[in-house]
């Protein structure tokens, strides 16, 4: 390199000024000869001094842009940002400009882009292929101002955009001007052929970008979305930067379908039933209230679908199911969410054996469509700790809650379980083992407490039932054929925690009523989950219901288990949050 050129450098760097004052080869060489007298060094310092004093004038009168490039943009404060863009769309829209044009015609996505053009050759182009694309821009970056590459997202797959100034389209605009606009974030519409790049990688190369709608916040970057707080709350953000929150909701999906087509492919039919009613029945559980005003009564929003469903049954629809939201006026946590969505079937002239196998057939049979095997990890104790296999081939171990209470405990419980001496003993088996106390002590609560503590974990590798709860727990049961103030009641659990509760419907409405009965009593007591006497349903069991078994399963609980999540909220795409202040 040429001395001159060094000490020329300060000035080069500049473009306004590299105009100014360039030197050609005619000018070098005229101060090479010169450069040795003392004169040509004097004029030489001089001129120097003064164009630095220029450059330095120059900068402060006209300093960069804020956004001159994608690196600025990274540093700049999320709020800065979010000023910036919004003041440049809002100068864009003052000029006429539509920055938020009604309709792009796409003519191909994403997905399909990759498998129809995936083998052609590197660096070849099909130039006269003319496609329109969409999507959402999700990395920016550039090689000089002639070349510039996006990573554009859409339908869960990436594609690279390769823009080259020499395949722009400059009539329809200057290539700099459209390309620094466009910023990470941004839904754009692709005009472009399809190509591989030198290097192999497939891209879209834009003859025109169009801006769709433009993204005014700063995303994410680097490290991705972790704020558990801002993923609940912003979902849309947590699905655009993370991939595994994507797959975890296209995974419910699947498991939504799969359960669909097996009631269906069984002669199931979906049906819908009311969302409010004038009594909340079904579970034991506290409902939320609504008011209606026209008609000035007091609406309970459902807390289970099971009431009106056996209904159906009683009108001849044999095999029916409903897939919908439930709501219950209860406690938040790892596995209850307010609002939460189940499957509820009934079948006409099954039983709970029935129920037993359809259980085993549906979860093995499911998780080998997700998975190609029956055994999947899962992270018990969260991602910090190793997975624990649990293994869906059937059949599944079988519990009775009493006896196994019984043989754990070494006490005899009596019937009936709600006298005086049976609820004491439950009561002391309580305080000796140090098991919170249920309130108020019933018999049907201190057996599910319980049973909570020495039964729902014993089997941690495989799914397993829970069989013949205690009447006085089901009063929707029917009684067990063969022993005495049991029913033929299953609940399914996977890893402690419950995930299905089936039985043999009682139809009998002598026995029903006094099951009711039996709840009031409960009520009475403060049990505030208590079941209602529900006269309407009674009625319809005097039509009769013939025998029957039902079915209840959890979506999300389910879901959890097999996206190996750990809290329902990672599920529940807008899970119940409190208000931020």
């Amino acid at each position: 390199m040429h001395m001159l050129t060094l000490l020329f450098l300060p000035i080069l760097k500049n473009k306004n000024l590299n105009r100014q004052f360039f030197f050609n080869n005619k000018f070098l060489t005229l101060f090479e000869h010169n450069f040795k007298t003392n004169i040509i060094k004097a004029q030489f310092t001089t001129m120097t001094e003064k164009r630095e004093h220029v450059i330095s004038d120059q900068k402060k009168a006209n300093p960069p842009p804020m956004n001159a490039n994608k690196e600025d943009d990274a540093e700049l404060d999320p709020r800065l940002y979010f000023e910036n863009r919004s003041k440049l769309i809002l100068s864009q829209q003052e000029k006429g400009i539509n920055t938020y044009p009604h309709k792009f015609e796409r003519t191909i996505t994403i997905p399909d882009f990759i498998e129809k053009y995936k083998d052609l050759q590197n660096g070849e182009h099909l130039e006269e292929t003319i496609l329109n694309m969409t999507g959402r821009i999700m990395r920016v970056s550039s090689s000089g101002q002639k070349l510039r590459f996006f990573d554009l997202v859409g339908d869960g797959k990436r594609i690279q955009v390769l823009a080259n100034y020499s395949f722009h389209d400059k009539e329809k605009s200057n290539f700099v001007e459209c390309y620094d606009k466009i910023k990470r974030g941004d839904i754009v519409g692709i005009i472009g052929f399809p190509g591989k790049s030198k290097k192999g990688e497939l891209s879209i190369f834009p003859k025109e970008t169009i801006v769709l709608s433009p993204c005014l916040h700063m995303l994410p970057m680097k490290y991705g979305l972790k704020d558990t707080e801002i993923r609940y709350r912003q979902r849309y953000l947590d699905l655009l930067i993370n991939e595994s929150t994507r797959n975890v909701f296209i995974t419910r999906t699947k498991i939504i379908n799969f359960l669909r087509n097996f009631l269906n492919n069984q002669g199931f039919i979906e049906v819908e039933t009311p969302s409010m009613n004038l009594m909340a029945g079904g579970a034991s559980a506290r409902p939320f209230i609504t008011h209606h005003n026209d008609l000035d009564l007091d609406l309970y929003l459902r807390i289970a679908t099971e009431l009106p469903l056996k209904m159906l049954i009683v009108g001849g629809l044999d095999r029916v199911y409903e897939i919908g939201k439930v709501f219950r006026n209860e406690g938040i946590d790892n596995t209850h969410n307010p609002e939460f969505t189940s499957c509820e079937f009934y079948w006409a002239y099954a039983d709970y054996y029935d129920l037993i196998k359809w259980s085993e057939e549906f979860f093995s049979k499911l998780v080998y469509h997700l998975f190609g095997s029956y055994k999947i990890l899962y992270n018990k104790d969260g991602p910090e700790n190793d997975p624990i296999e649990i293994d869906f081939t059937p059949p599944y171990p079988k519990i009775s809650l009493v006896e196994e209470l019984e043989k754990i405990t070494k006490v005899k419980l009596d019937q009936p379980f709600d006298s005086p001496e049976t609820i004491n003993k439950m009561i002391n088996i309580i305080k000796e083992n140090n098991i919170e106390m249920p309130n108020p002590p019933t018999a049907a609560k201190l057996l599910d407490q319980l049973a909570s503590h020495f039964i729902e974990n014993i089997y941690q590798n495989q799914p397993f039932f829970i069989i013949e709860h205690p009447q006085i727990m089901s009063p929707l049961a029917k009684y067990h054929r063969s022993k005495p103030g049991l029913t033929e009641r299953l609940e399914m659990f996977i890893c402690g925690k419950e995930v299905l509760n089936a039985y043999t419907e009682l139809n009998d409405p002598f026995k029903q009523k006094e099951c009711f009965a039996s709840q009031q009593k409960d009520k009475e007591k403060g049990d505030t989950e208590a079941f209602h006497c529900d006269a309407a349903f009674c009625t319809s069991l005097e039509y009769g219901l013939p025998p029957t078994g039902g079915l209840g399963l959890g979506i999300d609980r389910i879901t959890m288990f097999l996206t190996n999540k750990n809290s329902i909220k990672d599920v529940i795409l807008f899970p119940t949050m409190k208000p931020v202040n």
